[in-house]
């Protein structure tokens, strides 16, 4: 008899106020007060969690091997069971997820960081891209974001007024969140590439995230109400942004599928879209009708870290099933150019009958 797979929850989340520049800290220093913050939590020591996981690029910090610096505010000594992904932090948590599922481990800290600030994140994003006969051209971030909003424009799923209007919910729903970087109405801007104006493009964003996996009823006994996770999947399209569909996402649609997302409705969705027109497609993508919340916190528009942004969505959703405004909510992570990696996570609140 093939046995149940261990439940595995987000018991504990925390993130930095993200800005525009942190020209005084340090990846360590900017990360420091988090991990305090979500051990703390946790109700954990440092060191003491049976894994550690962080996602980071050293592209962003121009300097090889940079995540080892961070090392020195987690607390290595005594030396821990640690492992990093050149990724974002939601991929991180993935591989620690997969750890818990061995049973090599009970309880998992991950955390992300990232400082968009240090160069031209534009430039530096074509370091992603084909070096053969993409790269060479310079296609940077925002004017690949731009080829899809305007595919989609092209396809009639959107406009220019639709995709203002996403912005402006957006940063509107921000107002309330305390760690985002803008908030409240945006004007939208001129543009920064046609069709996308300033407000259809995310903030250069410094900031970090953290959160703690804890299996079964240790879960329970370190927090009041678990976002269980009930799936996580994630997937990957071609490289070339020429042989793809920019207006689709199936490797997102196969994601939510894999990790159960159609198997029950969501009431909220936190959703990494770094461009207006990306989350045209990911709702599209994702079956989100107009009663699900999306982006309560703000979003990437509202600020994205780099290499954290897609962790702080999987945090944001488990934060309200944490504080019970939410039962069943899905969080999305995005990877690559026009959406190129995705990943899909569905967390929960503990269903009925279930122990509590």
């Amino acid at each position: 008899m093939t046995p149940r797979p261990r439940d595995v929850a987000v018991v504990a989340f925390a993130q930095s106020d993200h800005r525009r520049a942190t020209p005084g800290l340090s990846e360590t220093e900017l990360l420091l007060p988090v991990l305090r913050e979500v051990l703390d939590r946790a109700g954990l020591a440092p060191g003491e969690a049976d894994f550690t996981c962080s996602g980071s690029s050293d592209y962003l910090a121009g300097r090889p091997f940079s995540f080892t610096l961070t090392l020195d505010g987690v607390g290595a000594w005594p030396p821990i069971a640690e492992s990093h992904v050149e990724m974002d932090g939601a991929w991180a948590l993935y591989e620690a997820w997969v750890k818990i599922l061995t049973g090599e481990a009970d309880t998992a800290l991950v955390y992300a960081h990232g400082k968009s600030s240090a160069g031209d994140v534009r430039d530096v994003l074509t370091r992603q891209l084909d070096p053969c006969y993409l790269a060479p051209l310079w296609p940077d971030s925002v004017s690949l974001a731009a080829l899809q909003a305007q595919a989609l424009i092209d396809a009639g799923e959107t406009d220019e007024d639709d995709l203002a209007a996403i912005a402006a919910r957006n940063r509107a729903a921000a107002t309330d969140n305390p760690h985002a970087q803008l908030r409240g109405a945006v004007p939208h801007g001129d543009y920064v590439v046609r069709p996308l104006r300033t407000g259809d493009c995310p903030p250069v964003s410094d900031g970090a995230a953290a959160v703690v996996l804890a299996a079964g009823e240790r879960a329970r006994r370190m927090c009041r109400r678990p976002a269980w996770i009930r799936g996580i999947d994630h997937r990957i399209e071609p490289h070339d942004p020429g042989r793809r569909d920019l207006t689709d996402s199936p490797s997102t649609r196969l994601a939510a599928e894999r990790a159960g997302a159609f198997d029950a409705p969501v009431d909220t969705a936190e959703l990494h879209a770094p461009f207006t027109a990306q989350e045209v497609i990911l709702r599209k993508a994702l079956r989100l009708t107009g009663d699900v919340r999306v982006n309560p916190s703000g979003g990437a528009l509202a600020a994205h870290p780099l290499m954290a942004a897609g962790l702080v969505r999987i945090g944001e959703a488990a934060a309200r099933i944490h504080r019970g405004e939410s039962h069943r909510a899905l969080a999305h992570a995005t990877s690559g150019p026009c959406l190129q990696q995705n990943l899909v996570a569905v967390l929960e609140a503990e269903r009925e009958g279930e122990p509590a």
